[in-house]
């Protein structure tokens, strides 16, 4: 197995993992339901979030804590469901790579998971 290397790599791992979150009726409610993505829409966003964050390319430019603080809005994202998240996201990884980069696309995203349950909780506070 090889190391992620390119943005066909990240979009066969943001592939993959939607089919995981997608078949997974425990999360797949808030991707069909809350958000009601369009996955082919999705998944370039995707990749060029991740081509950022682990290639250094650039290109993403939204507002990825206020994407989830809009989305908690309408339906809360809860620890449970940021765990089932983190497993279908290592687990997609471990599947389809290994090296360096599969290491640390796993650690940002558990960065990723706990930055954003983190300032759902301030929100949460500042509206009590």
């Amino acid at each position: 197995m090889r190391d992620i290397q390119n943005q066909d790599d990240l979009y066969l791992l943001v592939d993959e993992f939607y089919k995981k979150l997608l078949s997974d009726t425990s999360i797949s409610y808030i991707f069909t339901e809350v958000v009601k993505i369009r996955i082919e829409e999705h998944l370039p966003i995707l990749v060029t979030f991740w081509s950022q964050a682990i290639l250094g390319t650039g290109g993403y430019v939204k507002n990825l804590t206020q994407i989830h603080l809009d989305i908690n809005a309408k339906e809360p994202l809860t620890p449970e469901l940021f765990t089932i998240w983190l497993h279908h996201f290592n687990q997609t990884v471990d599947e389809n790579f290994e090296g360096e980069k599969a290491e640390q696309i796993k650690t940002q995203a558990l960065s990723l998971s706990t930055i954003m349950q983190v300032k759902i909780m301030q929100e949460k506070a500042q509206k009590l």
